[in-house]
């Protein structure tokens, strides 16, 4: 998926929501514990009930390798209806990979090619050549860890070198990468107030924003100072919404808080 497209999704829907499908078989309702696939099932009914809501979907892929191959599994399985059900939606597996050359090159086939997925997450610790074999992919997207919405943020992120904070200087030197264009980049909402000094150094970047709602990230503000001429947000809520309910009503649940979410995005975007 081109970033064209994906603007083109945010304006007729009228939403830069993504869902964050984070799937704790501990948390989901107990009824689901008896198909054969829960997972998936559960999956599958959050997404019949937003996809209309959202631009994208964000499976975190520590919450189906915790489950082995049956967890691998209903990974596949979920991007697979996605993209056969719902083409036009943005997927992103939050892998947060990355490591030297030829393995990046293989976690990036098996994200990108094996199971189609529109972009993948990844730590830019090691750098270029870590980076780079994502970037390679065309219409694919790597999204680079810039600033995190966790509080071990501040361990490294923020420190200065040479009077320039380190998730400064990643996202400058980012910028000099072979096919730079893919890049997209991690900005928690937890970090507003940093987001106007981030869009001077990549001012139409799009932006996968975690932390709104049950980290305490504001929406208004992240808007305020992080949205570009393209919208260029992508704002992620996960257990705000998939964990409304864990009754059998969890599917309506989420979808009216996807709702209330999509309604305050439209109101942004009407601005």
């Amino acid at each position: 998926m081109t970033t064209q497209q994906l603007t083109d999704q945010i304006k007729k829907k009228k939403s830069f929501l993504c869902i964050g499908l984070d799937v704790d078989l501990n948390k989901i309702p107990k009824h689901l514990l008896d198909t054969e696939d829960p997972i998936f099932e559960f999956n599958k009914a959050i997404i019949d009930a937003t996809h209309h809501l959202c631009v994208a979907y964000k499976p975190n892929t520590a919450f189906y390798e915790a489950y082995g191959i049956k967890g691998w599994k209903a990974l596949e399985k979920t991007i697979q209806y996605l993209n056969q059900n719902h083409p036009d939606i943005f997927t992103i597996a939050d892998a947060k990979r990355g490591d030297i050359g030829n393995t990046s090159t293989m976690y990036a086939k098996a994200f990108f090619e094996d199971l189609a997925f529109d972009s993948v997450t990844i730590a830019p610790y090691m750098g270029k050549d870590s980076v780079e074999p994502f970037l390679a992919f065309k219409n694919k997207h790597t999204i680079l860890l810039a600033l995190t919405s966790n509080t071990g943020a501040f361990d490294f992120q923020t420190k200065s070198i040479d009077g320039k904070e380190l998730y400064k200087q990643v996202l400058e030197t980012s910028k000099t990468y072979q096919n730079s264009e893919n890049l997209m980049y991690v900005v928690g909402a937890t970090k507003a107030e940093y987001f106007s000094d981030i869009r001077k150094i990549i001012p139409n970047s799009f932006l996968l924003v975690p932390g709104v709602g049950a980290q305490g990230g504001n929406l208004q503000d992240v808007c305020k100072y992080g949205m570009s001429d393209n919208v260029g947000l992508l704002i992620n809520s996960s257990r705000g919404i998939i964990y409304a309910s864990n009754k059998e009503d969890f599917a309506q649940a989420a979808a009216n808080n996807a709702k209330a979410l999509q309604q305050q995005m439209e109101e942004i975007l009407n601005m």
